[in-house]
């Protein structure tokens, strides 16, 4: 039980990362905030992931608003405050990705990535630390950025940007936090099967290639992230903070 009493606020938490993440916190003893986007869609997801995470004899609250609001994060934080009596751990992993080149890249598709993935984050991530802060216990804050932070993209020059600046953010920040006893770091997910890569992955050739660029011989999945981000966010790793943690099967070193 790493995460015992703890209260944990996961951004993106209706399906993929967020969701494995959400289940294996409430499996180390957490109550989590689930942030989603709100939409009807997600909805059932949502009720259905609170039914697990009660089932684990947790608690589970969810929060609807769109990641890109500057505002979703306090009511983020507010939802922690009212329903578990603070915020311990703050997990930004709301984002998008609709592939595009760039050369004919809609403004709106390069504001609408930038917003969600990045300015979003900033306002969220000062929300939760300003209640960290409040409480004056520490905490943790932890980014999931990307091994897209590190390498580039073709379709991907809205998307890696993004990505680059939540390791830079959380850097920073464990510069400008460390006062107050609250951690920041980031985890670099390699090529996980998630829905914001279904349609690429769905090119056998390029599934295939990917694999194979990877040493595990394998795709990554999202409780591959869990085990990662829950060490992260627990006392295990108190003397953690403005680190990245590679979490990509080794294909980021596999040059050759």
């Amino acid at each position: 039980m790493l995460l015992a009493d703890k209260s944990v606020i996961i951004t993106g938490a209706s399906r993929g990362i967020g969701r494995a993440a959400a289940i294996e916190c409430a499996r180390q003893g957490a109550n989590v905030v689930i942030g989603y986007s709100g939409s009807p869609s997600s909805r059932a997801a949502v009720d259905e992931l609170i039914q697990e995470i009660e089932a684990l004899g947790r608690r589970a609250v969810a929060v609807g608003a769109p990641a890109e609001d500057p505002d979703t994060g306090q009511l983020l934080v507010d939802a922690a405050v009212e329903q578990f009596g603070g915020v311990d751990v703050f997990v930004n992993n709301a984002g998008i990705c609709p592939f595009h080149s760039f050369l004919d890249m809609p403004r709106q598709t390069y504001l609408d990535t930038v917003n969600t993935n990045l300015n979003g984050a900033f306002f969220a991530v000062q929300a939760a630390a300003n209640q960290m802060k409040r409480q004056g216990r520490g905490g943790a804050i932890i980014a999931v950025s990307s091994i897209s932070a590190l390498v580039g993209g073709g379709m991907q020059t809205h998307y890696t940007p993004t990505k680059a600046g939540l390791l830079s953010l959380m850097q920073s920040c464990a510069v400008a936090l460390g006062p107050y006893g609250i951690r920041c770091n980031a985890l670099l997910p390699g090529t996980i099967e998630t829905d914001i890569n279904k349609e690429d992955l769905a090119d056998q050739k390029k599934r295939d290639y990917m694999a194979g660029r990877t040493p595990l011989g394998r795709l990554g999945r999202p409780e591959d992230l869990a085990g990662p981000l829950v060490f992260l966010a627990s006392d295990m790793a108190q003397y953690v903070t403005g680190a990245s943690l590679l979490v990509d099967g080794g294909m980021y070193v596999n040059l050759q």
